[in-house]
Protein backbone atom coordinates (compact mmCIF):
# COMPACT_ATOMS: atom_id res chain seq x y z
CA UNK A 1 0.00 0.00 0.00
CA UNK A 2 2.68 2.15 1.05
CA UNK A 3 4.21 1.68 -2.59
CA UNK A 4 1.39 2.83 -3.99
CA UNK A 5 0.75 6.08 -2.00
CA UNK A 6 4.47 6.73 -3.08
CA UNK A 7 3.36 6.16 -7.02
CA UNK A 8 0.13 7.99 -6.28
CA UNK A 9 1.96 10.90 -4.60
CA UNK A 10 4.96 11.55 -7.56
CA UNK A 11 2.26 11.07 -10.08
CA UNK A 12 0.02 14.03 -8.58
CA UNK A 13 2.70 16.08 -8.26
CA UNK A 14 4.24 15.72 -11.83
CA UNK A 15 0.58 16.14 -13.20
CA UNK A 16 -0.18 19.49 -11.01
CA UNK A 17 3.30 20.79 -11.81
CA UNK A 18 1.99 20.45 -15.34
CA UNK A 19 -1.26 21.87 -14.88
CA UNK A 20 -0.05 24.89 -12.73
CA UNK A 21 2.88 25.92 -15.62
CA UNK A 22 0.08 25.91 -18.23
CA UNK A 23 -2.74 27.42 -16.57
CA UNK A 24 -0.58 30.19 -14.92
CA UNK A 25 1.45 30.59 -18.61
CA UNK A 26 -1.35 30.50 -21.14
CA UNK A 27 -4.76 31.10 -18.84
CA UNK A 28 -3.83 33.24 -16.22
CA UNK A 29 -6.20 34.28 -13.60
CA UNK A 30 -9.08 32.90 -16.55
CA UNK A 31 -9.85 29.93 -13.93
CA UNK A 32 -13.27 29.97 -11.54
CA UNK A 33 -11.23 26.84 -9.69
CA UNK A 34 -7.08 27.71 -8.53
CA UNK A 35 -5.41 24.49 -9.87
CA UNK A 36 -4.26 24.14 -6.16
CA UNK A 37 -7.97 23.48 -5.53
CA UNK A 38 -8.77 21.15 -8.24
CA UNK A 39 -5.70 18.92 -7.35
CA UNK A 40 -6.65 18.90 -3.36
CA UNK A 41 -9.98 17.74 -3.76
CA UNK A 42 -9.16 14.95 -6.28
CA UNK A 43 -6.22 14.35 -4.38
CA UNK A 44 -8.17 14.10 -1.18
CA UNK A 45 -10.34 11.85 -2.53
CA UNK A 46 -8.22 9.34 -4.53
CA UNK A 47 -6.53 8.89 -1.36
CA UNK A 48 -8.90 7.92 0.46
CA UNK A 49 -11.04 5.82 -2.07
CA UNK A 50 -6.64 3.63 -2.46
CA UNK A 51 -7.19 3.59 1.62
CA UNK A 52 -10.84 2.43 1.39
CA UNK A 53 -9.99 0.15 -1.01
CA UNK A 54 -6.94 -1.46 0.59
CA UNK A 55 -9.38 -1.77 3.90
CA UNK A 56 -12.27 -3.22 2.13
CA UNK A 57 -9.69 -6.01 0.51
CA UNK A 58 -8.12 -7.20 3.59
CA UNK A 59 -11.63 -7.66 5.34
CA UNK A 60 -13.94 -8.90 2.26
CA UNK A 61 -11.51 -9.69 -1.06
CA UNK A 62 -14.12 -10.90 -3.41
CA UNK A 63 -15.97 -7.44 -2.70
CA UNK A 64 -13.32 -5.45 -3.82
CA UNK A 65 -14.34 -4.47 -7.36
CA UNK A 66 -18.07 -3.57 -5.93
CA UNK A 67 -16.48 -1.17 -3.48
CA UNK A 68 -14.22 0.39 -6.31
CA UNK A 69 -17.18 1.29 -8.37
CA UNK A 70 -19.39 2.64 -5.44
CA UNK A 71 -16.53 4.88 -4.52
CA UNK A 72 -15.96 6.28 -7.55
CA UNK A 73 -19.89 6.70 -7.99
CA UNK A 74 -19.77 8.58 -4.50
CA UNK A 75 -16.85 10.56 -6.01
CA UNK A 76 -18.95 11.69 -8.97
CA UNK A 77 -21.61 13.20 -6.62
CA UNK A 78 -19.07 14.73 -4.57
CA UNK A 79 -17.50 16.19 -7.90
CA UNK A 80 -20.85 17.80 -8.45
CA UNK A 81 -21.10 18.88 -5.41
CA UNK A 82 -17.65 20.71 -5.50
CA UNK A 83 -19.15 22.05 -9.05
CA UNK A 84 -22.26 24.03 -7.81
CA UNK A 85 -20.25 26.75 -6.91
CA UNK A 86 -19.49 27.34 -10.59
CA UNK A 87 -22.36 26.47 -11.82
CA UNK A 88 -24.48 28.71 -9.40
CA UNK A 89 -21.78 31.62 -10.30
CA UNK A 90 -22.43 33.88 -13.64
CA UNK A 91 -19.60 33.02 -15.68
CA UNK A 92 -19.38 33.07 -19.57
CA UNK A 93 -17.66 30.73 -20.64
CA UNK A 94 -17.25 28.06 -18.08
CA UNK A 95 -15.80 25.15 -20.61
CA UNK A 96 -12.45 26.35 -19.72
CA UNK A 97 -13.12 25.26 -16.02
CA UNK A 98 -14.97 22.13 -16.54
CA UNK A 99 -11.76 20.95 -19.16
CA UNK A 100 -9.82 22.35 -16.00
CA UNK A 101 -11.42 19.72 -13.96
CA UNK A 102 -12.01 16.82 -15.76
CA UNK A 103 -8.69 15.95 -17.85
CA UNK A 104 -7.44 15.59 -14.32
CA UNK A 105 -10.46 13.86 -12.72
CA UNK A 106 -10.26 11.56 -15.62
CA UNK A 107 -6.07 11.09 -15.06
CA UNK A 108 -6.90 10.29 -11.42
CA UNK A 109 -10.07 7.88 -11.83
CA UNK A 110 -7.34 6.19 -14.44
CA UNK A 111 -4.81 5.72 -11.18
CA UNK A 112 -7.00 4.41 -9.07
CA UNK A 113 -8.40 1.78 -11.99
CA UNK A 114 -4.74 0.77 -12.24
CA UNK A 115 -4.68 0.24 -8.62
CA UNK A 116 -7.76 -1.61 -7.94
CA UNK A 117 -7.10 -3.89 -10.53
CA UNK A 118 -3.72 -4.62 -8.93
CA UNK A 119 -5.20 -5.05 -5.78
CA UNK A 120 -7.70 -7.13 -6.97
CA UNK A 121 -5.42 -9.20 -9.15
CA UNK A 122 -2.88 -9.77 -6.10
CA UNK A 123 -5.22 -12.70 -4.57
Amino acid sequence: MYKTLVYFTVFALALFGAHYYIANSFFSGKFFYDVWQVYAFLAVSTIIILLLLQLVHKALPDKTGFAFMGLCLLKVMASVVFFVPLIQADIDAPEADVISFFIPYFLFLTFEAVSAVRLINSN
